[in-house]
């Protein structure tokens, strides 16, 4: 049930058929109940679990610690994930999280940015928070920074033919969305930020999804997640 927290062993959550790696700023608080509990994500774990299947090919936009690349593969049973994460300070864990649970040889990382054109590299401003990290310098202290290679959306797509798109990057899908052909897909699953690019940015997503052929699927999707599909 997910009101009773499974048992904590050898540094690692047993929770919801994973095996997390605990860390003494990621496995923390709030979050940390939230996995333990199985609540972790649990709009898009829902929406992923109904649409994904073994012959996908997934594109995921917003690695963060690794837990959703590893539901794709590990409970989805994704042939292949390709994860972008512009924060370094979060690869080792994710790569933690994916030795963990075994699923290492089916997730490609990347270190990057996907932008509407492939451009110069970015300053990326690493918070102790993993949260508050971004590419704005301004929204509060930052311990680190770093330089991300930025890539062309089209060319990436191109590249890895996925079937499956998973984005959750706050803000950027108002901005990479109305750039991408996103044709080859055979479904989509986004949770969108209205509070950070409106009415119009959402417009945006709506209207490239539907001119790469896929249809909002109600069933799949809760609040802020949607989902697009192609079949029904």
């Amino acid at each position: 049930m997910k009101d009773q927290a499974p048992p904590e062993t050898r540094g690692v959550i047993e929770a919801d058929g994973l095996r997390i790696p605990k860390h003494p700023d990621i496995t923390v608080g709030g979050r940390r109940r939230a996995l333990r509990t199985g609540t972790y994500e649990l709009k898009e774990t829902t929406a992923v679990k109904r649409i994904v299947r073994r012959s996908d090919v997934v594109l995921e936009l917003g690695g963060g610690i690794g837990y959703m690349s590893t539901v794709l593969t590990k409970l989805c049973g994704a042939k292949h994930v390709h994860t972008f994460e512009a924060n370094p300070s979060l690869l080792s864990y994710m790569a933690d999280f994916h030795r963990e649970n075994g699923v290492q040889d089916r997730i490609t990382v990347h270190n990057a940015l996907l932008a509407a054109r492939k451009g110069k590299s970015r300053t990326f401003y690493i918070r102790k928070n993993f949260l508050g990290s971004s590419l704005d310098p301004d929204t509060g202290s930052y311990v680190d920074t770093a330089d991300v290679d930025v890539l062309g959306l089209n060319a990436t797509l191109r590249k890895i033919k996925p079937t499956i798109l998973v984005c959750d990057i706050e803000g950027a899908e108002a901005e990479l969305f109305p750039a991408g052909d996103f044709s080859g897909l055979r479904a989509a699953i986004i949770e969108l930020h209205p509070q950070w690019i409106g009415q119009s940015g959402v417009q945006g997503v709506f209207d490239a999804m539907h001119r790469a052929g896929l249809t909002y699927f109600h069933r799949g999707s809760e609040g802020k997640v949607v989902v697009f599909r192609r079949d029904f």
